[in-house]
């Protein structure tokens, strides 16, 4: 088993910084022609690109790559990062994923990685099975072996920041996965070989046999070495299979979307959402919810589950990386909310969805079962 590396004094070290410099120096004029014209100017449903490239139209970035050095360079962490974390993992080989029984799970590889068995039908949330995120190392490894995911599987992808579009993963997935992606990213995967992609615009939908895939907004940005800041979309996704409705967030900061979403499909049954790298505040809070922003997120869309996720497996911000779900559980008490309904996976763990009429027992906490050929 890896371990998670002794904390640090910054997220990450000076080199790294150097280079996401570097990386945003390139496209600075994209990033100040959007920051010009900043503000909040129109709703989730307005035009949200222009010649500087995609914008969140209700409200601008305003970030510089001189913030990131402040941060990393010239502001002091408040937390302590000497303990090593404890990031739950249980074994689990994957084998289910080639029997299907009929029943619906999920399952958490790590990060922004979810696997979803709904009966005979799988599909993954920003695949990412790599050692890296460009530069910070994974910390705790994948949740089952890539090798086990099926050929007939589809994805769906965020945005193109390394910690949740892995060109490993991609190119070692069968080809035949099916990718759908936001606007701009198509590219990309048919440079590599990758021919079964779909770019979809916020708002657009495609069906692949019984599921509806929805690209939706979420308030985040793109960069990418060879991408310049801004120049394709973020989103988010629900994937309504008829018998189950999953919105999977992504990266994003809080924002009216999420109670657009829940009035538009008021039966979404799980929603995975970002709990982690939120730390600090002032540099943070408009691309990454903290845990209690993830929480009101979960009420606006008014689902029967919330999962966690983007947290325990890259070291990218202030926050111990096992700091989430105890912020994540302090939230829901102080809301006053219903503790069954949210779930924090341990790595490797799969979860069966509950059905509509099923109360499921339980508390926000890591399980540590193991998962062999389907059977827990």
């Amino acid at each position: 088993m890896w371990k998670a590396h002794d904390g640090y004094a910054r997220a990450m070290p000076v080199a790294q910084v150097l280079l996401l410099g570097m990386c945003c120096l390139i496209s600075t004029s994209s990033c100040r022609t959007s920051q010009s014209e900043g503000g909040a100017s129109g709703d989730i449903r307005s035009v949200h690109r222009d010649e500087s490239g995609f914008f969140n139209p209700w409200e601008r970035f305003d970030r510089s790559v001189w913030m990131y050095l402040r941060w990393q360079l010239f502001s002091r962490n408040a937390y302590d990062k000497s303990k090593q974390p404890n990031v739950p993992r249980v074994p689990n080989d994957g084998s289910y994923l080639s029997e299907p029984d009929g029943s619906t799970s999920i399952t958490w590889v790590g990060h922004a990685t979810f696997v979803v068995q709904d009966r005979e039908d799988v599909f993954l949330t920003d695949p990412h099975f790599g050692k890296r995120a460009l530069l910070p190392d994974r910390k705790t490894p994948p949740g089952l072996p890539l090798e086990a995911i099926p050929e007939d599987a589809f994805a769906v992808l965020s945005h193109n920041h390394y910690d949740h579009l892995d060109e490993f993963s991609i190119e070692a997935l069968p080809e035949s996965i099916e990718y759908y992606v936001p606007v701009g990213l198509g590219e990309w995967f048919r440079d590599r070989g990758r021919e079964a992609v779909t770019e979809l615009d916020w708002w657009q939908s495609a069906k692949r046999g019984r599921f509806t895939i929805t690209c939706l907004p979420s308030q985040h940005w793109s960069l990418r070495i060879g991408q310049p800041a801004n120049s394709t979309l973020w989103c988010s996704w629900l994937v309504d299979s008829q018998d189950h409705r999953y919105y999977f967030a992504g990266d994003t900061g809080y924002f009216t979307g999420f109670a657009e979403f829940g009035r538009m499909w008021p039966d979404i049954d799980v929603a995975l959402l970002p709990i982690g790298a939120y730390a600090p505040r002032w540099i943070m809070s408009y691309q990454h919810m903290d845990p209690d922003e993830a929480y009101r997120a979960f009420e606006d869309l008014r689902a029967r589950y919330m999962i966690a996720s983007h947290w325990g497996t890259f070291d990218l911000t202030d926050e111990p990386l096992d700091h989430p779900p105890l912020e994540l559980e302090r939230a829901v008490s102080r809301a006053d909310g219903d503790e069954k309904r949210i779930r924090v996976l341990a790595i490797g763990e799969r979860w069966p969805l509950p059905s509509a009429t099923t109360t499921e027992p339980g508390r926000i906490e890591q399980t540590h079962t193991s998962t062999h050929g389907g059977s827990e």
